[in-house]
């Protein structure tokens, strides 16, 4: 997916030493972004954000829907540009029609997940199906770190078997969970999976205590670790854990989206669909687009144009940084009888 928006937010992502004590989990809400024209479907967006730029090398992420498409038209985002990241595409419901410049023609359909590779430039399409009613999902950002942002452009596609557990059941889309394991292949270890909770019912999950992680609720009232989140929040939870609690207080199933990895090691610049290491790397990648360059390929098989790149800022991108984490989560107190 394309960041439409046309004053995209500049943004220099890295750690620096925390002034305070993190709390035990920090609740980032979203914030509406719209994909289009005036029927355009709107996405909320948590990450990025000031309060949170990175999780893991998680970099951006979109939460859409449930979209009647009927009423909005659904998706339709022209070719567009990436350097420096992954994409990650994962729906609940509907269906959307990939194309890439490096050939790739696939679709995305609710359980299987798409993971295109930018690396130096690639550029590709997005439009729902004919035969959706209803769009609604997840698109997902991977940094690359910088000995791999020029990797060459690359497309995966894998259908996680579901893994039952007590309460609950998950698919594994990247990473490794509950003794199950993706082969997809990515840069930085990660953790993704979307994981479904019954009524009433509450998990402990075995995490990588080195992972930072995040949990994006997309139904049902959750508890991550005792803190409540809403739909469309999402929790983060800092490294030192070597457990995640989930609880669904709610009367109905709920759905979340546990996101993960060590805290991003690298500082870097995001504007618009570009990660890069500094202005420089955004202003060049921005020319190359404008300009048709062969870095980003083309799209065969869509109907329209090119987005068009955003006017650069007036100014030389600045930092914005993630709090660094605690080493470790704080300790409850203790009580005696």
């Amino acid at each position: 997916m394309s960041n439409t928006e046309t004053r995209p937010a500049e943004l220099v992502c890295g750690s620096e030493a925390a002034e305070a004590p993190r709390p035990r989990v920090d609740v980032l809400t979203a914030r509406e972004v719209p994909l289009g024209g005036p029927r355009a479907m709107t996405v909320r967006r948590t990450l990025p954000q000031r309060a949170r730029t990175l999780i893991g090398a998680w970099c951006f992420a979109d939460h859409y829907g449930p979209d009647d498409v009927s009423r909005t038209g659904g998706m339709d985002v022209a070719p567009h540009p990436h350097t420096g990241l992954q994409t990650v595409s994962w729906l609940f419901s509907g269906e959307i029609e990939h194309r890439d410049s490096l050939g790739s023609h696939a679709f995305v359909r609710p359980g299987e997940v798409n993971l295109m590779t930018g690396g130096h430039g690639i550029s590709h399409s997005e439009v729902s199906t004919p035969r959706t009613t209803v769009l609604h999902g997840v698109q997902l950002w991977v940094a690359l770190p910088d000995a791999h942002r020029d990797a060459p452009r690359d497309f995966q596609h894998h259908v996680p078997e579901p893994v039952p557990f007590d309460g609950g059941e998950a698919r594994v889309f990247l990473g490794s969970l509950l003794g199950a394991t993706s082969p997809v292949r990515t840069f930085t270890p990660l953790l993704g999976a979307e994981l479904t909770l019954a009524p009433g019912a509450s998990a402990v999950l075995d995490v990588d205590t080195a992972f930072e992680h995040g949990v994006l609720v997309d139904a049902g009232d959750v508890r991550l670790d005792g803190t409540p989140l809403r739909p469309a929040e999402l929790g983060y939870a800092a490294p030192g854990r070597t457990t995640l609690t989930l609880a669904n207080d709610g009367t109905g199933p709920a759905r979340l989206v546990l996101l993960g990895g060590p805290p991003f090691g690298e500082e870097i610049v995001m504007w618009w669909n570009f990660v890069g290491r500094s202005h420089q790397d955004i202003v060049e990648a921005r020319e190359d687009w404008a300009n048709a360059s062969d870095r980003f390929g083309a799209v065969r098989g869509y109907d329209g144009g090119r987005l068009p790149a955003p006017a650069l800022p007036n100014a030389t991108i600045r930092p914005r940084r993630n709090p660094a984490p605690p080493a470790h989560p704080p300790t409850p107190p203790q009580t005696t009888a």
